[in-house]
């Protein structure tokens, strides 16, 4: 297939992303994040090509409570990287966008330096109305640049909740960034979050600050020996850094490189990215069922009454939900309804 997209076929997008052209990789993320039928299609074909120029990538999610200066820290330590040769991109998970603009815009004021940069790629997520969406166009993103040849890609998490789920399903390494001085450390962080990260940093660790920061350290150390029940398993290390200084920096990245060599090691890298991949296949089935469905005419001809009852009261919910699924179900080819 060899239809333009914008002006350029998959394979025209396929190899200026190669080639590193910053342009032609701005519209193939254009592309995969669009939802248009035949944008997929053509997506589809993309990502074909560039699945056929396997990378290294460490891909790293960060996430944090908020103030803790994840923007910043991203900031610093991709400077600090491409300074050791790396080239980094930066993707952001962000479900609220479609209510708030994307707090990622305004992110990338505190991402100076890296936005500046030639050998750094900022992208802000796409104002979607639901995480599948936009945890699936990240995804799709991150192969892009990995193709492009940025072999560290930064996944931020810029909503809250569930896109700490999405991301840390996404990369090899999930990092937690918090603060001292925060209210109760142990309270203030979610212990499905603490359960999630690969590793711990205590951000803003300098000036009047940097005892705090060790004193909250130590107690997330103590609180991460309690949550890892088996001795054997491994445990997070919990560390401190400064976006300001640069102290703690150089730490963080060696001890991300020993968590990918830990998983190397393991063959934890190899089936961690495979139930990835799983688990994105029958998230994107969800995605495209869910589309299937609101995009049936038959579905559309009910939903405004189905829709008006619930809210009105008049109907429940499950009732309401019964019917938009009979409604679809009874327009599917009747291969689809058998088991054989």
């Amino acid at each position: 297939m060899n239809n333009p997209v914008g002006g350029y076929s998959a394979g025209d997008l396929a190899q200026g992303v190669i080639a590193g052209n910053r342009r032609q990789i701005a519209r193939a993320i254009t592309l995969v994040e669009s939802m248009k039928i035949d944008d997929r299609a053509r997506a589809r074909e993309l990502l074909g090509i560039l699945r056929d120029h396997p990378t290294k990538a460490v891909r790293i999610g960060v996430t944090g409570v908020p103030g803790a200066g994840k923007s910043t820290f991203i900031d610093a330590m991709g400077v600090r990287l491409i300074g050791k040769g790396h080239k980094v991109a930066v993707l952001a998970v962000d479900p609220s966008s479609s209510k708030t603009g994307g707090s990622i815009l305004g992110d990338r004021t505190r991402m100076g330096a890296l936005a500046v940069n030639d050998d750094a790629f900022i992208r802000p997520s796409p104002s979607g109305n639901h995480l599948g969406g936009v945890a699936r166009a990240t995804r799709e993103s991150m192969l892009v640049v990995e193709a492009a040849g940025y072999d560290v890609v930064l996944v931020e998490t810029v909503g809250v909740g569930q896109s700490e789920v999405a991301v840390a399903g996404m990369v090899d390494t999930f990092l937690l960034v918090t603060l001292a001085r925060a209210g109760d450390q142990l309270q203030g962080i979610k212990k499905g979050i603490l359960e999630m990260a690969d590793i711990i940093t205590v951000n803003k660790a300098d000036g009047d600050n940097e005892a705090a920061a060790r004193v909250a350290a130590r107690e997330l150390a103590t609180a991460m020996k309690l949550i890892t029940a088996d001795p054997k398993a491994r445990r997070p290390p919990v560390l401190t850094s400064s976006s300001y200084t640069g102290d703690g920096l150089e730490e963080l990245w060696e001890s991300i490189l020993e968590h990918r060599a830990y998983l190397e090691k393991t063959g934890g890298l190899a089936s961690r990215r495979a139930r990835q991949q799983r688990d994105w296949m029958w998230s994107l089935i969800d995605d495209e069922l869910l589309e299937s469905v609101r995009q049936t005419r038959a579905v559309k001809e009910v939903r405004g009454r189905l829709e008006s009852a619930v809210m009105e009261g008049t109907t429940s919910a499950m009732e309401a939900a019964q019917e938009v699924l009979t409604t679809f179900a009874g327009h599917l080819p009747h291969t689809w309804m058998t088991d054989e």
